[in-house]
């Protein structure tokens, strides 16, 4: 099966527990099918670090 940005980005979202709301905002209806569709994809955990690993961590400014 192709995956898709579109699909990938979703699951990943779909895959952290501390998301709970992956679609908030929403202004379209493709967004909606984008994310039903994304449903149907599992990503395995090298999957996920993979994805992750370019990010870098950021000090919250701002706060207190």
């Amino acid at each position: 099966m192709i995956r898709l940005r579109r699909w990938t980005r979703q699951a990943w979202l779909l895959s952290q527990p501390a998301v709970t709301a992956p679609i908030a905002g929403t202004t379209a209806e493709k967004h909606i099918i984008e994310a039903v569709e994304a449903l149907d994809i599992t990503l395995s955990e090298e999957e996920i670090a993979q994805l992750e690993a370019p990010y870098i961590t950021h000090p919250v400014l701002g706060m207190m």
